[in-house]
């Protein structure tokens, strides 16, 4: 398959038909790309094997996060989400999992069996799994564009140590 392109359009490349999978974070405001040739979400199916809820991964060591888990433990009589720090070896995979750097402790994650969320769209996803009247908040909530809300969750999250602290450890 040919194109033709004029010259001041630059160069265009097509893309091989080899399966390659492609990472991109956006920690720290930088776009990387990686290359991966592990299938984490394979790697990671023991997770759902036996238990099917979703995980949320959290900062351990910033004290907004911890907050953030005690109140969704306290608000979640059901028990319907697991918790797992972000520094933590299965967090890491799961951060892998959802096409983050391992090592990206900028967002909340919410890994499903089957999807992942991050930021403002994994805090509504949680809202949604917690008592009332947090489902019918985020229901609201979800109105507002995206962008709005991720600018919003980005300017306490590049701010959470700051005015709120950090752990030694991980409560959890």
């Amino acid at each position: 398959m040919a194109i033709l392109i004029p010259a001041s359009f630059g160069r265009l490349t097509v893309p091989s038909r080899a399966k390659v999978k492609l990472r991109v974070s956006a920690s720290a405001n930088q776009r990387t790309i990686r290359r991966d040739s592990v299938d984490w979400v394979k790697e990671t199916s023991s997770f759902f094997e036996e238990d099917k809820r979703p995980i949320m991964l959290f900062d351990g060591v910033c004290n907004l996060c911890n907050g953030g888990v005690k109140f969704v433990r306290d608000h979640d009589r059901n028990r319907s989400i697991r918790f797992e720090a972000l520094q933590s070896e299965a967090g890491k995979k799961l951060l892998m999992r959802s096409g983050r750097a391992p090592d990206d402790i900028s967002s909340v994650v919410l890994v499903e069996k089957d999807r992942s969320y991050i930021k403002s769209e994994a805090v509504l996803k949680i809202m949604k799994y917690i008592d009332l009247p947090f489902p019918q908040l985020a229901f609201f909530m979800q109105f507002a564009p995206l962008f709005v809300r991720d600018f919003l969750y980005e300017n306490v999250a590049n701010n959470r140590y700051a005015m709120f602290g950090r752990s030694d450890s991980c409560e959890i």
